[in-house]
């Protein structure tokens, strides 16, 4: 047996970013982006989105582990605007 057989495969994580109907950006974190994405669209995603339903997506952002995307993902939030896309950016 070799090792890659043996060693379950890592979720990739995500940081997303969305802009909205009313103009504004959602900054979420999923380890399926086309599922989560397809959500936000379908109106069954996040209470925000589904007010405020999305135009685009904006860019993404690979991360390690959940964690590590969700401390981006609070980062994100408290950066002015033109600093957000850079942000997405490796």
């Amino acid at each position: 047996m070799n090792d890659d057989a043996i060693r379950a495969p890592q979720p990739n994580w995500c940081l997303y970013l969305i802009e909205c109907r009313n103009g504004a950006w959602y900054a979420g974190t999923t380890n399926d982006i086309e599922r989560r994405y397809a959500m936000h669209l379908a109106g069954r995603g996040a209470k925000y989105t589904r007010a405020n339903p999305p135009l685009r997506l904006l860019g993404t952002r690979a991360f390690a582990d959940r964690s590590s995307a969700s401390k981006a993902e609070h980062a994100i939030r408290r950066l002015p605007r033109a600093q957000k896309l850079a942000f997405l950016q490796p």
